[in-house]
């Protein structure tokens, strides 16, 4: 595989000397009188400039090369701005979700000891009200009005800068490909979120493998909903249209405003997570609304029920494409499947309880099925790797696969595993291969339920449940220690259905769990009193572990 660069902040230079012209990033900002959609926007020429001028002015105030900085700026210009500024100077971003627990968010980056802090005033009123790693961070930049406790604006930022490069045109410093890049957490759906260790091959690699996995060609219109993916748009030459939502609450996107955004700038790739795609199929789904431009949508962060895969492609052309792609914070993307095949091989195997078909593995990755255990092991040969159709722990080695968690030894040696000179992620999920060479997922290694009489996975069982019309979605949870744990499925309702109903609901469940070999010992059945909780990320992750502790209150 060739690489154009070490650094990735050197595609978007190669896209600014190739298409300077082409606007890379459109920031709606509501309507005019005539009801057109007004907007901001930089072109690459002008991203390009930007960001060598706001990298230089990071150097001259001390945010170089290797300082770990912490950046929470909202989806905006600045944002995509800072993040190839942050490249370009060498400096480590830290990256973590806004909307996580607030003592999650001081644990992380007590976890990172970050030295650095670039933020909205709302951000650093955080930062000094919580003490947010409050021993480490020496520097704080300030983005949008108001300042107070020292540091500098983005202006004064801007200043240095231009005086640093004095006519010259900057760029990106010179790295090497094992160097840091950036600290990204976990979403923390089955635990504390973690910081992984991206070096600056995991990120290059990542653009290639994205490239060739979807085809992606610069000039595209992109509309990530999912910020973090946006900023892959300019170093894959995409014009990049920031939508109008809360990116830490997809499931309660207004459709309308997306599908106005979409026609408006005729976007061709929309990224979302299964609850944003549940959220616009429904609504279009009913009213019979066509999306011409839209010839592929990218959904992750949770699998993706078919009904939600059958409405969103009734919303694209023909030739339209719906992908599923898995993969994790830790390493992505490892296998992907399109909506056409995945319908033709899961439908009615995952109703039945095969789990859910996650595809073919993207080259050059290599996977590998292994028994599963919580024991950390040094070397390979200490794992036992299991035959095709048999169901293991998933594990992975390829370029993007990372290699360690900042500050977490233990939880390093627990999920790596070294293969000669590779590094293999063990994902923490479960699976298998058919005799086709599919990847099948079936649910995480810690949610899976073990009774007397076998292994239930999340993923295998929940689809049989997850059929009967007035099941929005259920939850398979243990009762019990393991090894001896009672089976019992938390349901989340469709709305307004009654309590006098639950009775019924749950004999005809009783009845459709005979019918199957992997569920007739399943008996036991509560309803949830509101919406399931899911990750902050992808409002997506149900969060059985929270459901278990409710289920035994």
């Amino acid at each position: 595989m060739t690489h154009l660069a070490n650094n990735i902040a050197e595609y978007l230079t190669r896209q600014a000397t190739d298409r300077p012209h082409q606007v890379a990033i459109f920031v709606p900002y509501g309507r005019d009188r005539m009801g057109r959609q007004a907007h901001t926007h930089l072109s690459y020429a002008q991203l390009e400039h930007e960001s060598n001028t706001i990298a230089a002015g990071l150097a001259a105030y001390g945010i170089g090369r290797g300082v770990r900085t912490v950046l929470m700026v909202r989806p905006s210009l600045e944002l995509f701005i800072l993040m190839f500024a942050l490249y370009k100077a060498g400096a480590v971003p830290v990256l973590v979700d806004p909307g996580i627990d607030r003592r999650a968010l001081s644990t992380c980056l007590a976890l990172a000891q970050p030295e650095a802090f670039v933020g909205i005033p709302l951000a650093h009123f955080g930062r000094v009200l919580f003490r947010w790693a409050s021993g480490s961070i020496k520097r704080k930049v300030w983005v949008g009005k108001g300042r107070f406790g020292g540091g500098i604006g983005y202006g004064a930022l801007r200043e240095l800068g231009e005086k640093a490069l004095a006519g010259k045109p900057g760029g990106a410093v010179d790295v090497n490909p094992d160097d840091p890049a950036a600290i990204l957490f976990t979403s923390g759906s089955t635990g504390v979120p973690k910081g992984v260790v991206y070096r600056h091959r995991h990120f290059v690699a990542q653009v290639d493998l994205l490239r060739s996995a979807f085809d992606i060609r610069p000039g595209e219109i992109d509309l990530p909903t999912f910020p973090p993916f946006a900023l892959f748009d300019p170093a894959l030459g995409m014009t990049t249209v920031i939508p109008d939502m809360d990116p830490t609450r997809p499931a309660l996107a207004d459709p309308t405003r997306l599908i106005r955004t979409i026609e408006d700038f005729g976007i061709s790739n929309l990224f979302g997570s299964p609850a944003l795609v549940d959220t616009l199929s429904r609504y279009g789904a009913v009213r019979g609304i066509k999306l011409p431009t839209l010839k592929r949508v990218i959904s992750a962060g949770a699998p993706v029920p078919l009904p939600v895969i059958e409405r969103m492609l009734k919303m694209l052309p023909d030739d339209g494409q719906l992908w599923t792609p898995y993969g994790a914070t830790e390493c992505l993307p490892v296998a992907v499947v399109e909506s056409r095949e995945l319908a033709a091989v899961a439908k009615g195997s995952t109703e039945h309880g095969a789990g859910t078909l996650v595809g073919h593995v993207v080259v050059p990755n290599r996977v590998r099925i292994i028994a599963p255990d919580d024991q950390p092991h040094d070397d390979w040969a200490q794992v036992q790797e299991l035959e095709q159709g048999q169901i293991g722990e998933i594990t992975v080695a390829g370029p993007t696969a990372t290699d360690s968690y900042y500050g977490l030894p233990e939880q390093t040696a627990r999920a790596k595993v070294r293969d000669g000179d590779a590094i293999v992620h063990r994902m923490g999920d479960m699976g298998y291969f058919d005799e086709q060479g599919r990847l099948w997922f079936c649910g995480r290694k810690s949610q899976r339920v073990v009774t007397p009489n076998g292994t239930l996975y999340t993923e295998r069982i929940e689809p049989i449940f997850n059929g009967h019309p007035q099941v929005y979605r259920s939850a398979l949870i243990g009762m019990g220690p393991a090894g001896a744990q009672t089976p019992v499925m938390v349901l989340e309702l469709e709305p307004d259905i009654a309590n006098s109903e639950h009775q019924r609901i749950f004999a005809e469940l009783r009845e459709l769990a005979g019918r199957h070999e992997l569920t007739n010992g399943i008996s036991e059945f509560r309803v949830y009193p509101k919406a399931f909780p899911v990750d902050i990320r992808h409002n997506a992750k149900i969060g059985r572990e929270k459901l278990a502790v409710w289920a035994k209150g």
